[in-house]
């Protein structure tokens, strides 16, 4: 039992590759945060990080316990994943208000903490280059997509704007 517990505290190489897993998810889901911060959204800098960075540990823990019990028990590693898609479906319903206006804000971003979240489970994963072209393409759609809408469309759909009614 004390050796186990000893055990628990010791690095090793696969604990440095799980540590860059979780720093590379805590940086991706800060580059969308720090995109959203500068442009004055609720959500932001620290939310994506953690959002991120959680998901990715998320996806760890059902690695491991998937390993843990293989052949003991039958056990689907993606259960806790799909557990994580769902429950930050919730976190992004909180960050949709309807404004006075008529018109719904927080759509943009609830996408953005979904994406992050998923981006989060990849880093998990050790899928590096699919979270890194995720964030990408994530950054190209908050920021050059914005452009693109407020220039193309007419503005009476966008009164503040922004993309999505006021996002």
């Amino acid at each position: 039992m004390y050796h186990t517990l000893i055990n628990q505290f010791v690095f090793t190489h696969m604990d440095l590759d799980l540590a860059i897993r979780l720093l590379v998810a805590t940086f991706l889901g800060a580059a969308i945060g720090l995109e959203r911060e500068v442009h004055g959204k609720e959500a932001g800098f620290k939310t994506y990080s953690l959002v991120c960075l959680g998901s990715a540990l998320m996806m760890i823990v059902s690695l491991d316990v998937f390993m843990l019990f293989n052949g003991m028990a039958n056990v689907d590693p993606g259960r806790i994943a799909a557990q994580a898609v769902t429950g930050i479906g919730f976190l992004g319903a909180g960050a949709i208000i309807r404004s006075q206006q008529g018109g719904i804000r927080g759509l943009t971003t609830a996408a953005g903490i979904w994406s992050a979240c998923a981006i989060g489970l990849a880093c998990g994963l050790g899928l590096y280059k699919q979270a890194i072209f995720t964030t990408f393409l994530v950054l190209v759609v908050l920021v050059v997509f914005s452009r693109v809408q407020r220039t193309v469309l007419p503005k009476k759909n966008h009164p503040s704007g922004h993309s999505e009614g006021g996002q």
